[in-house]
């Protein structure tokens, strides 16, 4: 599955950006889309629309964790081994677009206060990179997950 594409299928199909990315990755994880759409829906608008850490990041950071995450909380080289991957995926994220953080990839875009999710229209897609920034960290998690090997 070209994951990048289907990330951007399923955030133009309406999906949040977290559970776009997420989602995207079920071929691997084995969830059910319903059940990684729960899953992941908190995270969409950079927490709940908080504007925190982009949701697109959350997104891949799950699929990640349940991929090439660790279970084993008294062997400290795997969870060293994995916030590895963590921060190697935000560096990459961040070369791309100078921060993780929401409010900050959209500070050039209008975008109504409040928590209540904006209606998805034309111009909606139009004004947010949010499209790109899908497909851009499901590319990038596809990189690190060819780089790594499956415990």
């Amino acid at each position: 599955m070209e994951h990048a594409k289907e990330a951007e299928r399923l955030f133009l199909e309406g999906y949040n950006c977290a559970q776009a990315v997420f989602c995207a990755f079920r071929d691997l994880t084995g969830m059910e889309l319903n059940a990684a759409a729960r899953l992941s829906s908190s995270f969409g608008g950079g927490m709940g629309r908080l504007r925190e850490v982009c949701g697109t990041v959350s997104g891949a950071l799950l699929a990640l964790g349940m991929l090439r995450g660790y279970d084993d909380p008294k062997d400290p080289e795997q969870k060293k081994a994995h916030y590895a991957l963590v921060r190697e995926f935000a560096r990459r994220f961040r070369e791309k677009n100078e921060t993780i953080i929401c409010r900050e990839l959209l500070k050039n875009v209008p975008v109504a206060p409040g928590g209540t999710p904006e209606e998805r229209t034309p111009d909606f897609y139009a004004r947010r990179p949010c499209l790109r920034l899908v497909g851009e960290a499901a590319a990038i998690l596809d990189e690190i997950l060819a780089e790594t090997q499956a415990r």
